[in-house]
């Protein structure tokens, strides 16, 4: 492709470095903020690097967050009881939109994946230990992780990790198609698989 300046070829060329984004629509957009306000142009860019520089994790769950606390861990609203564990926060996201969902979440920032050289230790899951063992209120674990071999695989891990504590262990039913990915699920069978959890390992209510 060639283009009318080196500044909109490197602008493209940065462009369609973005997942989803090929060199034609980079070229779009790359013109369309040319043609924009200066001004435009310069919020669109100190958001990118806001976004780059001052985005922060919560301290608790690991999701992104614009405090030591995220929104969803610092709400009263929320139930204490029941703590959701997942993959990356797309996975928060495509579970919240359910509305099927009130209770907390613990984010582990992948999952285990021998292949991929990502073992338990590159993994939010000793942090997920800790919470539980500190905490006098969690009483159920739901285990939301892809339905695929890596999932089942962090999915048992973790279940023996919990094992000595007295817990409700459940993953979500499998509505949701084998080899799937959260994100891309529909929003009624995700929250249908939410709701109709399989427990693999009940609390002593005693």
């Amino acid at each position: 492709m060639n283009y009318p300046s080196k500044l909109i070829e490197d602008a493209v060329n940065e462009i369609s470095k973005l997942p989803g984004i090929g060199k034609k629509s980079a070229l779009r957009l790359a013109l369309h903020l040319l043609k924009a306000d200066v001004s435009q142009t310069e919020v669109l860019s100190k958001s990118l690097v806001d976004l780059r520089t001052k985005t922060t994790y919560c301290k608790q769950c690991h999701n992104i967050s614009d405090s030591e606390l995220c929104k969803i861990c610092s709400s009263l609203n929320r139930d204490q009881e029941v703590l959701c564990v997942v993959q990356d926060t797309r996975d928060v996201l495509a579970i919240e939109n359910t509305a099927q969902y009130q209770g907390q979440y613990h984010i582990l920032g992948g999952v285990i994946s021998p292949i991929a050289g990502i073992g338990p230790t590159d993994l939010n899951i000793e942090t997920l230990v800790k919470r539980v063992a500190e905490s006098t209120e969690i009483k159920e674990i739901i285990l939301a992780l892809a339905p695929t071999m890596e999932g089942d695989t962090t999915a048992f891990y973790i279940q023996k990790k919990l094992a000595e504590f007295d817990l409700t262990i459940s993953t979500i039913a499998r509505g949701i198609p084998i080899g799937g990915d959260l994100e891309y699920t529909d929003e009624i069978t995700l929250g249908r698989s939410i709701m109709s959890r399989t427990i693999t390992a009940k609390r002593n209510e005693s």
